[in-house]
């Protein structure tokens, strides 16, 4: 008889947070040690379990990861702090697990080539390039294009030479699929082998040629671990074509990304667009990770909402902290027949 397994799996939670527009990184006098995020009772030299045939297996993950970013009153990301320097609330929880470290990171760049984007696709290829730049020998990208529709021009790769090489011979035509690109790069990233994920859309406008809506993405949007971030590189309103799908492409990128946890970045002079890739990278690199364990038990896979308060150093000014809202809950499930 053949197995058959029925999985609903903890959708892992990793929220990203609103991150500054500034790429000026400052620290904290007494830098916070950065502290592993696996539980200390872990052993990794434990025999496994054989499953009989038959039998079933239900595990309870029940450990909630928060992506954090920390910004002073003049945007720039603040380093440095600790475990007691952060409040998790559902309500409130106790901070079991703490990081800061430079982790790597899987990240997909959706670029749009449609036809509008003809005068503006040489500075897109640069602020791409850009972003690239920022990478760790641990990074792994892969790139996914779209016009008329959506298609992968490169999977997983850590050689960011191979993907300047592709995006290269890349011209604008057609229409926008901007939806079934995300839907593409989000299931892309199921592939990837790193737990920090990001998407980075660089487009100018909203959708005009997708099959799946705007409800399917954000339904799987909201439960995917993985960031979201837009560059749209818009005319002034005066300027744009008054149809529905440009009108709205800001409000529809500025709805995605807030929903990942990521920040939707807005460009009227193009010449800004490497600059705010730049930034994005390093905003990437310098978040807290903070753990801790539910206290609602029941794995009935409801959103359950969250909220981050900080308590910063006395004699810092003001910080901001801000965080995708909430995450689902499930329990793992493996049955062996």
């Amino acid at each position: 008889m053949s197995n058959s397994f029925i999985v609903t799996r903890l959708l892992p939670i990793l929220f990203g947070f609103l991150l500054p527009l500034s790429a000026g990184i400052w620290h904290l006098p007494t830098s916070a040690a950065a502290q592993s995020i696996a539980p200390a009772d872990v052993k990794h030299d434990t025999p496994g379990k054989s499953i009989q045939q038959g039998q079933s297996l239900q595990i309870d993950v029940n450990l909630a990861l928060v992506n954090v970013t920390v910004t002073d009153p003049y945007d720039r990301v603040v380093t440095g702090l600790e475990p007691d320097n952060f409040r998790v609330f559902d309500i409130e929880q106790e901070i079991q697990y703490f990081s800061s470290e430079d982790v790597p990171i899987s990240i997909g760049v959706i670029f749009d080539l449609s036809g509008s984007m003809a005068n503006k696709v040489g500075k897109a290829k640069e602020a791409t390039l850009q972003f690239f730049k920022t990478a760790n020998p641990q990074d792994e990208f892969f790139l996914v294009s779209f016009n008329d529709r959506a298609e992968l021009i490169s999977a997983f790769t850590n050689s960011v030479d191979d993907l300047q090489n592709r995006l290269s011979f890349a011209s604008a035509k057609g229409r926008t699929a901007l939806l079934d690109a995300i839907y593409l790069g989000l299931s892309e990233m199921r592939t990837a082998r790193n737990g920090k994920r990001a998407l980075l859309i660089i487009c100018d406008g909203g959708d005009n040629n997708s099959r799946y809506n705007e409800k399917d993405i954000k339904r799987l949007v909201r439960e995917a671990n993985t960031q979201l971030y837009s560059i749209g590189i818009f005319d002034p309103l005066e300027y744009r074509n008054r149809t529905t799908e440009e009108l709205n492409g800001p409000s529809l990128l500025n709805e995605v990304t807030e929903l990942s946890g990521g920040r939707a970045f807005t460009v009227e002079k193009i010449n800004d667009l490497p600059d705010i890739a730049t930034k994005i990278g390093a905003e990437l690199r310098n978040q807290y990770i903070l753990g801790y364990r539910p206290s609602d038990k029941s794995h009935d896979a409801r959103w359950r909402k969250v909220k981050i308060k900080l308590r910063a150093p006395k004699g810092l000014p003001p910080l901001s902290v801000s965080a995708k809202m909430g995450y689902l809950w499930a329990r793992l499930l493996v049955c062996c027949g």
